[in-house]
């Protein structure tokens, strides 16, 4: 279910209107060659969420933007929209289900030649689509 929902999340970044659609590239892990701004999946880690009946995860995924610039406050609508996106990201799945999303902490940092870093942390919680067999 993790690389389901890592797949699902990622298409649906790449698909996003403005000013999302400004990213030079969205992907599953920090792009090897990239103009900033960019954005990928840093790390995620899953745990068993299940029921009686259905398989579940609780999915804890973080996203790195990356941007340049001088003021701090620019990337102030990206993020915004970015949060946006990821919370509307459709909760039925063609393998599972979302139960719930949820934002956990941001980190920001500057680093050398005005590049700034943001990481946005989630929790996922998902259901499989099919009930386990008896």
């Amino acid at each position: 279910m993790e690389h389901a929902l890592r797949a699902a999340l990622i298409e649906w970044l790449r698909t996003a209107p403005a000013p999302l659609n400004a990213l030079n590239m969205v992907e599953e892990e920090a792009p090897l060659r990239a103009a900033p701004p960019w954005l990928g999946i840093a790390a995620s880690a899953s745990a068993d969420w299940s029921t009686k009946d259905r398989a579940g995860r609780e999915i804890r995924l973080a996203l790195e933007l990356r941007t340049r610039g001088d003021d701090p406050a620019a990337d102030g609508a990206l993020v915004t929209a970015l949060d946006r996106r990821v919370e509307d990201l459709p909760r039925q799945q063609p393998e599972f289900a979302i139960a719930s999303t949820f934002f956990l902490r941001a980190r920001a940092e500057r680093r050398a030649n005005n590049r700034r870093s943001m990481l946005l942390e989630y929790r996922f919680r998902c259901l499989a689509n099919q009930s386990r067999s008896p």
